[in-house]
C-alpha cells in the first residue's frame, strides 16, 4: 500500500484535453500556477488571398502536457480551458518520460516537423547519427522525402520529422504495443 501512495505523489507527465484553440492560453495559466508544462509547437505557412503568414501551431491540437502528482489533479481540472486528464475510464494515465523527451528532442532539433496521422504498423527504425541520434520511430517516404514518425500512444497521435534515410538502421521489433496490434490483426 505504501508504494502506491509514493507513486501517486510522484510527479508524472499527463496529457490534458483542452478546449479547441485554447492550448497556448491553458499552458500559460498552468505555468503561472507553478506547474511544469510542455506545449510542442510547429511552424506552418498559411496562404490567404492577400498575404502569406507563418504561424506557430500546436503539434497535438487539443492537448497540453503537464507534470504533476495525481493528488493535485483537482487544481488541474479547475484550470480554465482544461476539459479532462487523458486516461482510461476515470483514471488518469501518465505519458512515458521517454515519449515526452523524444518529442522535446524533435522540437529542439530545428528540423521541419508537422502533425502526422497515428500509425501502429510499419518498419521501426533507429536514428544513428545527427541531432536525433538514439530516437526510434517508423520510417515512411512522403513526397520524395524520408520521415521518422514518433508516436504518443496515449493520445493516438504522431509527429513526423524529415530525416536523411542514410542515418537510420532497422530495429528488431520489441514486444510493444505495435507487436501486440500486429498479432491481433493476424487473428
Amino acid at each position: 500500500m505504501q508504494a502506491d501512495r509514493s507513486t501517486a505523489s510522484e510527479p508524472r507527465w499527463f496529457a490534458l484535453s483542452v478546449r479547441p484553440q485554447h492550448e497556448k492560453t491553458t499552458a500559460k495559466v498552468l505555468h503561472n500556477k507553478g506547474l511544469e508544462c510542455f506545449l510542442p509547437l510547429y511552424r506552418s505557412r498559411r496562404t490567404w488571398s492577400d498575404r502569406i503568414k507563418h504561424l506557430e501551431l500546436p503539434l497535438f491540437p487539443g492537448y497540453v502536457f503537464s507534470r504533476f502528482s495525481c493528488e493535485g489533479r483537482v487544481s488541474i481540472l479547475n484550470t480554465p480551458g482544461v476539459i479532462s486528464i487523458v486516461g482510461f475510464g476515470r483514471v488518469p494515465t501518465p505519458v512515458s518520460d521517454e515519449e515526452i523527451e523524444a518529442i522535446r528532442k524533435v522540437v529542439a532539433s530545428g528540423l521541419p516537423i508537422e502533425p502526422w496521422p497515428f500509425l501502429q504498423i510499419g518498419q521501426r527504425v533507429r536514428i544513428e547519427r545527427g541531432p536525433l541520434c538514439g530516437l526510434e520511430g517508423i520510417l515512411l517516404e512522403w513526397k520524395g522525402a524520408w520521415r521518422a514518425v514518433l508516436s504518443v500512444w496515449l493520445l493516438k497521435r504522431s509527429v513526423a520529422v524529415e530525416i536523411d534515410r542514410d542515418l537510420v538502421t532497422p530495429c528488431a521489433l520489441p514486444c510493444t504495443r505495435v507487436a501486440v496490434a500486429q498479432d491481433r490483426m493476424r487473428v
